[in-house]
């Protein structure tokens, strides 16, 4: 079987979509499934910098964020790129980690998304969906119906997502499904490694461990609180820091380790680190589709989100109410 990978973006880039925009495509080959990538699909730059005009005319007017890649003009542009690109890739399904890429494509082949929301699921829920202008909030619930309408196969990373495409949207109860994602990292750990790692900890000091790259939308206030809160109660702790920063100088028991690239063999071996020497992954989040950290790290302590992640695990982790 071949199948052709559709993103808007760098497939290669391990950064793009929390590293799941790479690792999807590396998981299908290591299943002896061909895959083409259908990378860097774009509306070209022209229409980029028209667009790009309406949005600021949006904003300086209207008070409103308008979203370009939700404009069925550009959905259009993304579907021929696409099918030219179709042609000769000589594939029996394309496969998209997100609707917009293929909402109007025309093809033969059969469609499958595999993705962690709906746009019905993001408005009012991310930060950056929260002020919408009629003319996006339109588009956007258009474009998605009509690629929940194409696809064979609507597949979700969590019961959440996939409950809110069939509230929302006229969709197939059949054809959806959900596949939770795994972790976006490479393990050839044994049991008996993770024992020793697990026995090896320094249990002197308790160290927590933040990951993200928005402060504010992960939860860092809360962290820190918590951290805080231990240290008063007498209990030694720390907490690590990776992707992100406050915006003012913290206490002396944060420890900010800035952004850690995952892309080179030091970043992989700092980030490991960091993972090993922890006791608990706070992840206090106020707004996560699916928190592909939980995947890939335990024991965790997080916020028990109204659309919680598939990736929690009672067994695994510690959640607060919201």
């Amino acid at each position: 079987m071949r199948v052709a990978y559709v993103t808007t973006y760098d497939a290669s880039d391990p950064h793009a979509w929390s590293g799941s925009a790479s690792y999807i495509p590396r998981a299908l080959r290591s299943s002896a499934i061909e895959t083409e990538v259908i990378d860097k699909v774009d509306e070209g730059p022209v229409l980029a910098c028209l667009l790009r005009a309406k949005a600021l005319a949006y904003r300086r007017l209207l008070r409103r964020d308008y979203q370009r890649d939700r404009s069925p003009t550009v959905a259009r542009r993304y579907a021929r790129r696409v099918q030219r690109r179709l042609e000769g890739a000589h594939c029996d399904a394309v496969l998209s980690p997100g609707t917009l890429p293929v909402s109007c494509l025309d093809t033969d082949r059969p469609i499958a998304i595999w993705t962690d929301a709906t746009f019905d699921g993001m408005v009012g829920f991310y930060p950056g969906f929260s002020n919408f202008c009629a003319e996006t909030l339109r588009d956007g619930h258009r474009l998605e119906q009509q690629a929940l309408s194409r696809c064979r196969l609507a597949i979700f990373s969590s019961e959440w997502a996939a409950a809110t495409a069939l509230r929302h949207y006229d969709v197939d109860a059949a054809k959806v499904k959900v596949v939770p994602f795994g972790a976006n990292l490479d393990c050839r750990r044994t049991s008996q490694d993770i024992e020793r790692i697990v026995l090896g900890k320094d249990y002197r000091v308790c160290r927590l461990l933040l990951v993200g790259v928005d402060w504010t939308r992960k939860g860092g206030e809360t962290a820190l609180a918590v951290a805080q809160c231990l240290n008063r109660r007498g209990l030694p702790t720390e907490l690590h820091v990776v992707g992100c920063r406050p915006p003012y100088e913290p206490p002396s028991f944060v420890k900010l380790h800035g952004f850690v690239p995952k892309t080179t063999e030091q970043g992989r071996r700092r980030f490991e680190r960091l993972m090993s020497e922890a006791h608990f992954l706070l992840l206090p989040s106020t707004a996560e589709c699916y928190g592909v950290v939980l995947a890939e790290a335990i024991p965790s302590a997080c916020r028990r989100w109204p659309r919680a992640s598939a990736a929690f695990r009672p067994r695994s982790a510690i959640a607060a109410t919201a």
